[in-house]
């Protein structure tokens, strides 16, 4: 199974009045440059059975754009376990529906997605020091869910990367 983790894109900063952590969304930045990256993230051909994303609202807005842009809307599913913080183990049983997927998209946060790559390929959340950007996207090869064996990094893409391709 091959598996995309998309780190969420510019958002405003924490602690702004108005916000709370959950609800902070893109900036108009953001926006533009994930729209940008999703083009390239089309243009480079990638495919998805499903976009599972954070239920927080920055999340959800970078897994939108993303969606529309791969013509996936209808395989958006919000699911709580990308949170901050779950444990893996609570992560792969909320993604067990979906273990028989070819490509599967997981949209969340720093340091979770640096934390799960780590623990995919080396079996330890700091096991490797790895940092998904704002907008990055990772691609890794597992071998189910949860993965049995080590998975095979592929790429890790930074948003300007991304940007580039389209």
């Amino acid at each position: 199974m091959n598996l995309y983790l998309l780190r969420h894109a510019i958002a405003v900063d924490h602690g702004t009045p108005g916000f709370t952590e959950e609800k902070r969304p893109l900036t108009a930045e953001g926006r533009a440059k994930m729209r940008r990256s999703a083009e390239g993230m089309k243009a480079r051909g990638i495919k998805v059975d499903v976009i599972a994303t954070s239920p927080l609202v920055r999340a959800r807005q970078t897994a939108d754009i993303t969606a529309a842009a791969l013509g996936a809307k209808d395989k958006l599913q919000e699911i709580s376990a990308l949170k901050p913080g779950t444990p893996f183990e609570k992560l792969w049983a909320a993604l067990k529906p979906f273990s028989r997927c070819q490509d599967l998209m997981l949209v969340g946060h720093e340091p979770y997605l640096s934390e799960l790559i780590s623990a995919i390929l080396t079996g330890r959340p700091s096991g490797v020091h790895v940092v998904v950007k704002k907008g990055g996207l990772c691609k890794l090869e597992i071998d189910g869910i949860p993965p049995k064996g080590k998975g095979i990094l592929h790429w890790l893409l930074t948003n300007k990367q991304l940007r580039e391709m389209e």
